[in-house]
C-alpha cells in the first residue's frame, strides 16, 4: 500500500516543528511500512527465531524522531533514512554478537529480549557493512541505491524517487554496486542463464 506522500511529509515537518501529536500521528502513518522493511531485514538474516521485526521496527522509530536536525522533504526521504536506521541498528547488533563471539569481557545488557541478527550471520554482515563503507567512498550513489534496496526494502522506482533519479540509472548502479560488493566479499559472479 502507497503511502499518500503530501500527507506523510506534512505530519514530518509538524514533527519538526515540536507538534506533540504528530510523532504518534506519524507512527500510525508509516508503521505498515516500516514493518514491511523490518520484515525483509528479518527474512534476509534469518536464522534467530525470537528475532522481532517489532522491536527493529520500534528502535529504528526512536531514531527517526529524535533526529531534530533532518529536514524532512518527503515520503520516500523518510523511508531511506528508516533503511538507514535500520542497517544501523542491526551493524550495531552484529558487533555486539562478534564481540560477545570474541569473549568481549563486556557485561551486555540488550536493549530487549530479541535480537535482529544470529551469531552466525553477525559477521557477514558486518562484512558487508565495511564493503558498502568502501564501495561509498568512491561511488556514493551506487552506496545508497544498495542501502535502499538491500536494507530499505524498497522497489527500483521507489529507490529511483528517493534519490531523485530515473529507473535506469537504478537499475545500472544496482548491477555496478552488486558486482562491486561481490568482489568485494570474495564471492563469484552469477553464472549467466
Amino acid at each position: 500500500m502507497t503511502i499518500d506522500s503530501g500527507q506523510i511529509t506534512r505530519v514530518l515537518r509538524a514533527v519538526r516543528n515540536g507538534d506533540s501529536h504528530a510523532a504518534d500521528r506519524l507512527f500510525e502513518e508509516v508503521y505498515g511500512e516500516l514493518r514491511r522493511i523490518a520484515a525483509v531485514q528479518r527474512f534476509r538474516w534469518q536464522g534467530n527465531e525470537t528475532m522481532s521485526t517489532t522491536a527493529l521496527v520500534h528502535e529504528a522509530y526512536i531514531k527517526l524522531v529524535k533526529q531534530d536536525e533532518v529536514d524532512w522533504q518527503d515520503r520516500s526521504h523518510f523511508f531511506a533514512v528508516a533503511a538507514r536506521a535500520m542497517r544501523h541498528i542491526l551493524i550495531d547488533y552484529a558487533e555486539q554478537r562478534a564481540a560477545e563471539k570474541r569473549g568481549g569481557g563486556a557485561v551486555h545488557v540488550p536493549l530487549d529480549d530479541s535480537n535482529p541478527v544470529p551469531e552466525d550471520a553477525a559477521e557477514d554482515l558486518l562484512d558487508l557493512h565495511d564493503a558498502l563503507n568502501r564501495l561509498a567512498e568512491d561511488h556514493e550513489r551506487p552506496s545508497r541505491v544498495v542501502e535502499c534496496r538491500f536494507f530499505g526494502g524498497l522497489t527500483i522506482r521507489e529507490t529511483a524517487e528517493t534519490l531523485s533519479v530515473s529507473d535506469a540509472t537504478v537499475e545500472r548502479d544496482w548491477a555496478f554496486a552488486s558486482a562491486w560488493l561481490r568482489r568485494a566479499l570474495g564471492e563469484p559472479a552469477p553464472s549467466p542463464t
